[in-house]
């Protein structure tokens, strides 16, 4: 097939993704638009959050050629011969979904960065540590901007439009003007529902869990296997029992050194395939305070997207910490505490205990529950922290 033909096909491709794009657009998106003129942007972030689909909306937008690398019909073509002839057609960029699935993408990417130095680049994967896989020079061109999973704020826009007051910091809040502006809404329902089923913007199609299971399948067996430099099936098969192992245990931790053995594998390997799933954002490993060893399972290991814990039926007394950790180092370091007579977690100084009813706030600030509906004095409530983007 010409070049020419491939590059029409791929127009009306865009075409028809456009057509077919969803009418209510994250709030998050509003947060990555003063990118809009940088000329290389790696966007990046777990599958399903909507990089796609704010790629399409500035690919329509500013005149540029959209492309995934996944599509068998470029497989044959290099790369850069493909960029010049659509620069020579008149695009103003190129946008490069899934760029690690092109051979030799970084090459070809770095190419036509330096060739065309009045056209944008914009490439997109689930983790910035693509950039770290390619060619040496090529992270100080891009720009990396990362879009999280969905938050709560983010799900209550979804459902009823109403765009309420984003909040810095939970534990000091304008009360009065906050809690106005949900006076009317069953905010526990609603943030149960979010937990178990609302993480992604796709919660408003059919058959939510089935694509959460199709996601975390293909992070594990499509992605993370090119951000490692051997990878064998008994590697893919560990992950996914660690996985599995956080979801039940009720000590959010592993054992590496019995899981090494079991699995024949040297600790390094291991730490190796830690430190992947956390860049994949299956994980989030928590360290301790001054933790600075180059191998570290950290204190604490969650599962990066809490929902997970309700989608299995695993042990939701994990989700209250997970979810946790996950909302939280959105806006700074979270750390496990040294003492646990100080709490679970420290985040930005503060020192967290997180629980049920029965939970007490020990020698910690706060104490988070996911029973009240209300902040009351230290008393913070966990669906409150899905307010931070």
């Amino acid at each position: 097939m010409e070049i020419e033909d491939v590059i029409e096909q791929l127009e009306l491709k865009k075409e028809r993704l456009l057509n077919a794009l969803p009418e209510k657009k994250r709030l998050y998106f509003q947060k990555i638009e003063k990118y809009d003129d940088t000329r290389g942007m790696l966007l990046y972030g777990p599958r399903g959050v909507g990089k796609t689909t704010y790629l399409l909306m500035k690919a329509a937008e500013n005149n540029f050629f959209y492309l995934s690398g996944d599509d068998p019909k470029v497989a044959a073509i290099p790369l850069f011969d493909l960029g010049e002839k659509v620069f020579l057609q008149g695009y103003n960029g190129i946008i490069i979904d899934e760029v690690h699935y092109l051979n030799k993408w970084s090459i070809h990417i770095k190419a036509l960065y330096d060739s065309y130095p009045d056209k944008k680049i914009w490439i997109s994967d689930s983790s910035s540590i693509i950039l770290r896989t390619g060619i040496a020079d090529l992270s100080r061109r891009f720009v990396k901007v990362r879009i999280p999973l969905l938050s709560f704020r983010e799900y209550i826009h979804f459902l009823t439009n109403k765009e309420i007051m984003e909040i810095e910091n939970p534990f000091n809040i304008e009360k009065d003007r906050f809690m106005n502006q949900i006076r009317d809404m069953d905010i526990l329902k609603l943030f149960k529902d979010y937990a178990s089923s609302g993480t992604r913007p796709f919660f408003l199609e059919n058959n939510y869990v089935e694509k959460m299971e199709n996601i975390l399948e293909k992070t594990l067996y499509s992605d993370i296997p090119f951000f490692l430099n051997t990878i064998k099936e008994n590697h893919l098969k560990l992950m996914k029992a660690i996985i599995g192992y956080l979801i039940y245990s009720k000590i959010p931790t592993i054992n590496v050194e019995r899981m090494g053995k079991e699995w024949q594998l040297s600790k390094n390997k291991l730490y190796e395939l830690l430190n992947v799933m956390e860049e994949a954002e299956l994980i989030n490993i928590v360290l301790k305070e001054k933790d600075f060893k180059i191998n570290s399972k950290g204190e604490k290991i969650f599962l990066a997207d809490p929902s997970y814990y309700y989608i299995y039926n695993g042990e939701i007394g994990k989700f209250r910490e997970a979810f946790t950790v996950f909302a939280l180092k959105e806006k700074g370091k979270i750390f496990s505490s040294k003492n646990e007579q100080d709490g679970d977690f420290v985040w930005n100084g503060i020192k967290i205990e997180v629980g049920g009813k029965n939970k007490k706030i020990k020698n910690s600030d706060f104490v988070i529950r996911d029973d009240i509906d209300l902040p009351l004095k230290n008393k913070i409530p966990l669906w409150l922290l899905g307010f931070l983007w």
